[in-house]
């Protein structure tokens, strides 16, 4: 067998022989995608202090890589279905490497934004191309397995990211985290190289540029104005961001409904499956994404966890992604997708809601449940449903399914954690005036309402302070501590009712199991097929 694998998927006889091996490079190269974000969160202290960022610094560097990585997976997607896709995953790679190396080695806030933006660059390159890549090396029948593990390692990179992240920040300075991604991504191009197979689509036409044009354009600015409106204040910016990304996707449906062979046929939304898995996992994502967000923040800032065990402790989650994979591999294919997809949105929707009863007295358990929930809910959920999008989706735009699934997981994730992050900030700054607003002079306060972190650096500046002391100090801890229990509270009992609203329309929208001859058969590809011969028959 030779060192490089040379043969095109397109030109094998039979399935290709090494495409388990070829799923684990797979996979490695999603995770370093995922744990680009995961392990930031717990790195995000350091950096606060390290770099003096205000509140708006570290959204951008965490959004820094968010932006091009939503906006860019359709583009890059169509790219590598015509050209390549394993060269667009080894091209990914690098380019996320070389960003992950940059930001590693900068000390200024611009340029690790400007590295982030690369990262999320080649981020927006390999997403897409792994999941094209699983789908066209595996046989219909040995799919919805390998989407399983596909999935399952998202909630591994969620755990796995910050407790790699607390390992290295116990020793090292922050820079530290970036390094993490670059082994792996080498190791990943090795395995591509020598274990993925070359694929590209057939008989491929010309790339839609112009509507690749306005999908970054719609999809780029609808993310930016998602992030800036919520945190700082709908200002000129964020407005015309949100007017631009109106316009730009009116623009781009009249466009796809026109051109002979559009970037992605807006008419593939008229097939319930497809709609209702892409809403399923937006709705999953952005409960998910928001919920970790501030709950990682209380086991540090409120439970004083360091890095390392804030990772730890998240560790259940990833077991928990594990369960719900193994569980919605065995029960899909006799129940069908929607009483699993459905079930898995319960289950995340209940974990959410159980954050409700936190308050300044919780512990760690009050997360545990909750943060398993959330585990089980995407083991359950995610798999049916990608397997679902993809197989509406040809051959020849398998790279364009990818980006289709992962620019919904990525936008879901992003309206999370911006529009559940600034009703924290919001019942935070709120509730921190009513607790400490008449014992603190006006400047101290407003420092202190920035952040949960702010509020706790002002305390040690109280504790210095000749005017100040130990006990007043103390005084301004447990109010911080308590608002900040308080917004957790508030903005899971609305991000729980949203994600139950999110529920009931992926209910109404997902079709039943089929029935009679076709039993049997209710595999998320085959159901999303049948649907899909349906409507271009009518």
């Amino acid at each position: 067998m030779p060192f490089l694998a040379t043969t095109p998927v397109e030109k094998m006889p039979g399935p290709y022989a090494r495409r388990w091996w070829a799923l684990l490079v797979l996979c490695l190269s999603l995770l370093i995608v995922v744990m680009a974000n995961t392990s930031l969160i717990v790195a995000a202290p350091d950096m606060t202090w390290d770099l003096d960022l205000s509140s708006s610094d570290l959204q951008w560097v965490i959004d820094g890589y968010t932006v091009p990585y939503a906006a860019l997976m359709l583009v890059l997607g169509a790219i590598g279905d015509k050209y390549s896709r394993r060269g667009a995953l080894v091209v990914g790679l690098l380019l996320f490497a070389a960003g992950a190396v940059t930001g590693s080695l900068v000390d200024r806030t611009g340029l690790v934004i400007a590295a982030r933006a690369v990262m999320g660059v080649g981020a927006a390159v390999v997403m897409p191309a792994t999941l094209s890549l699983l789908v066209a090396i595996f046989p219909r029948n040995e799919r919805a397995k390998a989407i399983t593990a596909w999935t399952a390692t998202t909630g591994l990179a969620v755990a796995v990211g910050p407790l790699l992240a607390g390992w290295l920040l116990e020793d090292h300075a922050w820079g530290s985290t970036f390094l993490i991604n670059v082994p792996i991504a080498l190791v990943a191009v090795v395995g591509a190289l020598t274990l993925v197979p070359p694929s590209k689509a057939r008989d491929a036409g010309r790339i839609d540029y112009v509507g690749g044009l306005l999908s970054i354009v719609s999809i780029g600015s609808l993310v930016y104005a998602t992030i800036e409106g919520p945190h700082f204040g709908w200002g000129p910016g964020p407005v015309t961001a949100a007017v631009v990304a109106a316009a730009g996707l009116a623009a781009f449906v009249a466009w796809e409904l026109r051109h002979p062979h559009p970037m992605l046929d807006v008419r593939r939304f008229r097939l319930r499956p497809f709609t209702g898995s892409m809403l399923a996992v937006l709705f999953f994502f952005f409960g998910a994404f928001g919920a970790l967000y501030y709950s990682t923040q209380y086991l540090q800032f409120v439970l004083g966890h360091g890095p390392l065990e804030t990772g730890v402790r998240l560790l259940p989650l990833a077991g928990a992604v594990v369960v719900g994979a193994a569980v919605t591999g065995r029960l899909t294919p006799r129940l069908g997708v929607k009483p699993m997809v459905v079930t898995g949105m319960v289950v995340g929707t209940l974990g959410v809601l159980l954050l409700t009863r936190v308050d300044d007295g919780s512990t760690y358990a009050d997360f545990l449940a909750a943060l398993t929930m959330l585990g089980l809910a995407i083991g359950l959920s995610v798999s049916p449903a990608t397997d679902t999008i993809m197989g509406t989706f040809p051959e020849a735009e398998l790279g364009v399914g990818g980006g289709a699934n992962d620019t919904s997981v990525e936008l879901g994730g992003s309206l999370g954690i911006a529009l559940l992050g600034s009703l924290l900030g919001t019942t935070y700054r709120d509730q921190l005036a009513d607790l400490a607003g008449g014992h603190l002079p006006a400047a101290a306060l407003e420092r202190a309402q920035d952040s949960v972190g702010a509020g706790l650096a002002v305390a040690e500046q109280v504790a210095k302070a000749p005017g100040g002391g130990a006990q007043q100090a103390q005084a301004l801890v447990g109010a911080v501590h308590e608002a900040f229990a308080h917004s957790v509270a508030q903005t899971s009992l609305v991000g729980g009712f949203i994600m139950a609203a999110g529920t009931l329309i992926v209910l109404a929208i997902l079709p039943g199991r089929r029935t009679g001859g076709e039993r049997g058969t209710g595999t998320p590809a085959a159901e999303a097929d049948r649907d899909r011969e349906h409507a271009e028959s009518v």
